[in-house]
């Protein structure tokens, strides 16, 4: 028996309660027919845990045994608890609640506070961010970007373990968890917060759930009411569970027993958010009479990586380690694992990107591709990468673009613009649609040249390039286009951004890409330090990060590749060593106290830019390690991608020919409406900049500028050089010239 891993969009209902049960593997069909008294499904991952607890559901209300109103199944996310209400209703069980932690707990609140409290319901701070760094202002601390994410991410574990302000300092020190400012410091800004919050009759989503609990606990009316309500509760995802949503499920249980939770103690990856295992690993204590099942069938993975992700887990230590679970691939054969060394970040990533635009040659559509790092700042390298090799790319886990603070007032402003037409002095000696943008975002940070460095204000500047450019493309596109038609047209594109419109390779770190699958995953950036990340002290904090590579591998359905590389810039010192978890497992490595026998299939390469598999097969052309790149006009070593591509440094000055870099710039609009692809795919902005500086005049010369190489020189060289030496071009390409 399969469970299959891809379904249709429209599967027929069951005609009868048994026929919800066809299909189902025998461990996921006992599942189905355990409707009473404490169940505990420990399901690994890809063994169709969410198949098993759907058609018991749907079972159970097909056969009357539950009735639709009384069901509440609670799940962590949005997306999840979507999938879960669309397979019920594809399963004939409609009627069936199936929520977040949060909605159901909202829903309870908005309806039982005018009776428990009085009044309306206070607003909901949708976004706590703003309000916590008013909180930080008033304790006269100015915090950027990143630490207002981490100190609001403080606050919000503080809640969810029911830690209150004056706690804070005493729970950081038990736990030894790395707080990111002084305990002292953050319990200021905590409290503050907690009375902006009184002073404006707002909660946050924790309050959601912390208010829930106190109106069931003090109000046993309230309570009794809830539990007549619903009467039998599914649990998925357990083991990321707070002490804050156990104790909110436990007083919507009460002492009855229709309980069913789902989980893996092996994929427990969000202890710093204040999940635990712990509930999950105990359940069989709090309910010595329970029903306990195992899915160990996996339908996701290939042999290969099943066995690759079984090793991993066999050297792990700890209490999770001791419940994991033997993974059976239910598939066929398939490639085994690559590993593949690189001498520095950039050339990883380039050969990422290559391989990446192999398998798309090759048939695997863009979308079934992921690229998975540990933190979102990785992706930045690889961001060009598939940019350079023309591949498209979605970030996942993002922030969603039409909402960032920039790009909100830069399209307030230019609505205005458009509203005052030629009466804003702004305007004055804009010809044309991307002049009067450019104009008008000057008042918003936007300059010819970008800031030196990175942070929050080149993450600015590269919003409103981005602007720019649209309004370049858009009068491309349609000659004559105003700046009204451009304001509706970016009204449009933010409206539909819920909707991906992209095919495109997913960008995304670990954590992000809990819960979803590719038939192929590159995990990237596998060393020591990254993978454990350099702040994982203790035991347990290292044992959480095996478990988050753990989950990385489990992602891929056929291909899975695995790289490191021994130096962040090129020409940097090697002194990187892959991640001690692949120790035992990729060839040439010993295990360090593995606690049983596991081998990994596969091959590796060491700075040659290829990728082998255990064959012997080679994945990717060799390329010359990479030397250390010099700034031209000052003689720094460079080790930021821009600064590469243009050989020097961000602050040093330009000698580029401007003429030169606008003829470019037509030529590479022109070969990329002949070729039907972005401007992108042809050359980048900054390789056509490093051109404009450099004024190639022989091959050896345009083929060292970063972002050429080979490929580009011998499809693009010729006519480059041309536009060098000041000659017209106009032949049309070869035909598949591009990159796409």
């Amino acid at each position: 028996m399969t469970a299959a891993t891809h379904s249709t969009l429209f599967p027929q209902v069951p005609e009868t309660p048994d026929a919800v049960l066809d299909g189902l593997d025998p461990e996921q069909r006992e599942v189905a027919l355990a409707l009473h008294g404490p169940v505990c499904v420990l399901a690994g991952a890809g063994t169709g845990k969410t198949r098993a607890i759907t058609h018991r559901i749907a079972y159970g209300v097909r056969a009357g045994i539950l009735q639709p109103a009384t069901v509440l199944a609670v799940t962590f996310t949005n997306r999840a608890a979507g999938e879960m209400r669309g397979r019920l209703r594809q399963l004939g069980a409609t009627g069936v609640q199936a929520r977040t932690f949060h909605s159901a707990a909202l829903r309870q609140l908005q309806y039982f506070w005018p009776k428990a409290v009085g009044g309306e319901l206070p607003r909901l701070l949708e976004r706590k961010v703003q309000l916590v760094a008013e909180a930080a202002a008033r304790c006269e601390l100015r915090l950027d970007r990143n630490e207002l994410r981490d100190v609001t991410g403080e606050i919000e574990w503080a809640k969810v373990t029911q830690t209150v302000p004056a706690d804070y300092p005493a729970a950081v020190a038990k736990t030894q968890r790395d707080a990111p400012r002084d305990p002292a410091v953050l319990t200021q800004i905590y409290s503050t917060y907690e009375q902006l919050k009184r002073d404006r009759s707002v909660i946050d989503f924790e309050d959601v759930l912390l208010l829930t609990v106190g109106i069931l606990q003090d109000r046993q009316d309230i309570a009794d009411h809830v539990r007549g309500q619903y009467q039998h509760f599914v649990v998925d995802e357990y083991q990321d569970v707070s002490p804050l949503q156990q104790r909110l499920l436990d007083l919507w249980v009460g002492d009855r027993d229709n309980l069913c939770v789902v989980g893996d103690a092996s994929q427990t990856i969000y202890s710093f958010t204040g999940a635990t295992p712990d509930h999950l690993l105990n359940f069989r204590t709090r309910h010595p009479g329970a029903t306990v099942v195992k899915l160990v069938r996996d339908y996701r993975s290939t042999p290969q990586v099943v066995h690759l992700a079984n090793g991993l887990l066999s050297q792990a230590r700890g209490r999770a380690a001791d419940h994991r679970l033997e993974l059976v691939s239910q598939r066929d054969k398939g490639p085994e694992p690559v590993y593949a060394e690189y001498p520095d970040e950039p050339h990883e990533a380039e050969s990422t990107a290559r391989r990446v635009r192999d398998l798309i040659a090759a048939g695997v559509p863009a979308g079934e591709i992921a690229v998975l790092y540990r933190v979102n700042s990785q992706s930045e390298v690889y961001e060009q990468a598939l940019a350079d090799a023309g591949v498209p790319y979605q970030l996942r886990g993002a922030e969603r673009f039409f909402e960032r603070a920039e790009v909100r007032e830069a399209g307030t402003a230019l609505r205005g613009a458009a509203r005052a037409g030629r009466n804003d002095s702004l305007l004055d000696g804009a010809e044309g649609l991307p002049s009067q943008v450019r104009a008008v975002l000057s008042t918003k940070g936007w300059t010819t040249r970008p800031p030196a460095g990175s942070g929050a204000v080149r993450d600015r500047w590269e919003s409103l390039a981005a602007l720019v450019r649209l309004a370049e493309d858009f009068e491309a596109a349609r000659p004559g286009a105003t700046l009204t038609d451009l304001v509706r047209e970016l009204d449009e594109r933010a409206a539909a951004q819920h909707a991906p419109t992209v095919q495109g390779v997913t960008l995304a770190s670990l954590h992000s890409a809990k819960g979803l699958e590719w038939d192929a995953v590159f995990l990237v950036g596998l060393t020591e330090g990254m993978m454990p990340i350099a702040y994982a002290r203790t035991d347990e904090q290292i044992e959480e990060e095996r478990r988050l590579l753990y989950v990385g591998v489990t992602r891929a359905r056929l291909h899975l590749s695995l790289s490191w590389s021994l130096a962040r810039s090129p020409g940097g010192r090697a002194s990187r060593r892959p991640t001690r978890f692949l120790n035992g497992l990729r060839p040439g490595s010993t295990a360090s106290g593995a606690r049983g026998g596991a081998g990994g299939g596969g091959g590796i390469d060491r700075g040659t830019g290829r990728a082998t598999a255990a064959a012997g097969r080679t994945e990717a052309v060799e390329r010359r390690p990479r030397q250390p790149v010099w700034c031209r006009v000052c003689g720094r070593t460079l080790t930021d991608a821009g600064e590469m591509k243009l050989m020097r440094c961000e602050e040093c000055p330009s000698d580029m020919d401007e003429a030169l870099y606008g003829r470019l710039l037509d030529w590479r609009a022109d070969q990329a409406a002949r070729l039907s692809q972005p401007d992108y795919c042809v050359f980048t902005e900054k390789t056509l900049m490093a051109i404009a500086e450099a004024v190639p005049s022989t091959e050896g010369e345009l083929v060292v500028i970063a972002g050429v190489g080979n490929r580009k020189l011998t499809r693009f060289g010729a006519d480059v050089l041309a536009i060098c030496a000041g000659e017209a071009v106009g032949e049309e390409p070869e035909e598949g010239a591009g990159e796409s």
